[in-house]
């Protein structure tokens, strides 16, 4: 059953599905604002084009904030940060605008003879950097069928080709989000194995700096790639001695690895000459306050957290990690440089303190490492061919369901709307798991896991109001019921303070309820409405739980909201209930405000 599928033919089918997803179910070439391809990160890796080809301004960026109101490519002007010089330095390195540049300059060539702006940002653009990430992204896994195909059968290396295209994330970074890093990574990954394989069937001059080039165009895409020249340096080392064999074939063709390493070092010097020509330093720390916990990495969250765990949201990677077994068994060859390399950039990624990487499908700062990860996966897929078969029955069950669940998380992330990118949380999670429509309330649960479900018992009221006594944070403008509400704003953020004396034991449960109305939806997450409930000892806060209220309502809607938390096992004497605007704009009326208390 396995053997029917021949990679030629697996191949297509990807390029098909590919093609499909990019052109037709998510064309972000022809969306605007932050759901465009030239916006977020890739806005912030691209403006090095615009700067130098068309505005000639590389330092003072005096476009960018036309640039911003014009076509809003993300909710802040982050892609740059002013330098203590006083001049702007680019937030990320100038490896992508590198490979963006033959795309950019027919865009642009076809802008300045069309209808359209020659700004760098409109059509003409938007539709080039897509179409050349997806020419990228169709040239990496071609390579990939190659590098597969020098080491296992064609039948594997066809599975191998599937799992990884449609049962991963690479499936939207190659055909949604391909413009991002990981897919152009992906194929110099690709590209970077192949080259080293040949170089040692065949070592002469055009695979180093073939080899020299990849490695330092990975380096000046994200500096932490540099850990990709332990694979050209370790390649075929199985054991002790052949370490020591390569090692004298280093010293025999030192010229070949002596030019590699030379045009590494040019290629990714070119980013310390920008920071040298812009700012007058030779190396600038463009992450300012981000930047990894080298001795405490988030592992444990990397791979599990229902944030962005890796093997959460691409649970067929786990495949490839059991498939480490199998190399280390069988194929010595290929598992100590494939280790280390994995290895290293497992802990680099989730050595990042923003491990979760922004709003993203999946651990999107692995995608590029799945051009390694494949072989220990087509090593698992060789070994379950040879295993009995209700572990092969069993296993391709399994797989074809991360297939279907990988689709199903490319859908939500993009037009179901389920998936949060940034905020999941375990309960969230499993209450969407699978499904196409919830209603709107389930979102609660990406701000409180604790919601109550079941019969209440002892219900007992510690606090209400309807405010129509109240003098402070009130208006009578548009009252939700009776004549006052609670009011809260650009000029009012806080509401007043409820207090309520409660101890241990005298509860298991607290719900606030409130009616709402918010004019117009506030969409930014970071400045939605709170509602919170506060559990203190004293003046120590014991324990804090809240509800996004924007979350839950759209523009004009009048609604009942509930927020529930458990009491907590620590002391405390006193629960609190507070209304936060989060620095929005937009107001919020809150009204027949109650608190209560109860069992389970």
């Amino acid at each position: 059953m396995l053997k029917k599928l021949n990679s030629n033919h697996a191949f297509w089918i990807v390029v098909l599905v590919i093609l499909s997803t990019h052109f037709f179910y998510y064309p972000k070439w022809n969306k605007a604002g932050t759901e465009a391809t030239i916006s977020w990160d890739v806005s912030g890796y691209y403006y090095y084009l615009p700067a130098l080809f068309i505005y000639k301004d590389i330092q003072q960026l005096n476009w960018k904030d036309s640039i911003q109101q014009k076509y809003q490519p993300a909710s802040s002007m982050y892609q740059a940060f002013k330098h203590e010089s006083g001049v702007y330095v680019m937030k990320y390195s100038a490896g992508l605008a590198i490979q963006y540049l033959p795309f950019f300059a027919i865009g642009h060539m076809m802008a300045t003879l069309g209808p359209w702006d020659a700004d760098g940002f409109s059509f003409p653009y938007q539709l080039m950097i897509s179409l050349g990430s997806l020419l990228i992204a169709l040239i990496g896994i071609f390579f990939l069928r190659k590098i597969l195909l020098v080491y296992f059968k064609d039948w594997i290396a066809a599975w191998t080709i599937v799992l990884i295209a449609l049962g991963t994330n690479y499936l939207n970074y190659s055909a949604i989000d391909g413009a991002m890093t990981h897919n152009y990574l992906f194929t110099l990954y690709a590209l970077l194995i192949w080259s080293t394989i040949r170089f040692y069937q065949q070592p002469n001059f055009s695979w180093s700096i073939m080899i020299g080039i990849l490695v330092g165009l990975c380096a000046l895409t994200r500096p932490t790639e540099i850990v990709l020249a332990a694979i050209p340096l370790l390649w075929g080392v199985a054991s002790k001695e052949a370490l020591l064999d390569r090692w004298n074939f280093i010293l025999k063709n030192k010229s070949y690895f002596l030019l590699a390493t030379g045009l590494t070092i040019i290629v990714g010097s070119l980013q310390i000459v920008y920071w040298k020509s812009v700012s007058g330093d030779w190396v600038v720390y463009s992450y300012q306050d981000q930047g990894f916990s080298w001795l405490k990495p988030h592992l444990a969250d990397g791979f599990f957290s229902y944030k962005k765990g890796w093997l959460i949201y691409s649970p067929v990677m786990g495949f490839s990690l059991l498939g480490f077994i199998e190399l280390f068994k069988n194929r010595r060859n290929l598992f100590t440089s494939l280790a280390i390399a994995c290895a290293l950039i497992i802990y680099i990624t989730f050595a990042w303190d923003i491990w979760w990487y922004g709003g993203s499908l999946g651990q999107r700062a692995l995608v590029q490492s799945y051009a390694l990860f494949a072989f220990p996966l087509a090593a698992f897929i060789e070994w379950i061919y040879r295993s009995k078969k209700y572990i092969q029955i069993t296993t391709i069950s399994v797989l074809t369901l991360f297939i279907y669940y990988n689709l199903w998380l490319t859908h939500q992330a993009h037009k179901g709307g389920l998936l949060d990118p940034e905020n999941m949380t375990k309960a969230y999670f499993w209450n969407v798991l699978g499904k196409y429509d919830q209603p709107i309330e389930v979102k609660k649960l990406l701000d409180n896991d604790e919601a109550f479900n079941g019969s209440r018992n002892r219900v007992s009221i510690l606090f209400q109001s309807d405010f129509e006594q109240d003098s402070i944070s009130v208006c009578t403008d548009q009252p939700i019921e009776g004549t006052k509400s609670l009011c809260i704003g650009q000029e009012n953020q806080f509401s007043p303070v409820y207090p309520v004396d409660l101890r241990n034991g005298d509860a298991e449960w607290i719900r606030a309820s409130a009616t709402i109305k918010a004019p117009f939806k506030e969409w930014d997450v970071w400045k939605m409405t709170q509602m919170m409930i506060r559990f203190y000892n004293e003046d120590h806060q014991v324990k804090q739980k809240l509800i996004r209220l924007h979350r839950l309502i759209y523009d004009g809607q009048v609604k009942q909201v509930y927020l529930d938390a458990k009491c907590p096992k620590k002391t405390f004497n006193r629960v609190e209930l507070l209304f936060w605007n989060g620095g929005s704009s937009k107001p919020m009326y809150i009204d027949n405000i109650i608190l209560e208390k109860f069992d389970g």
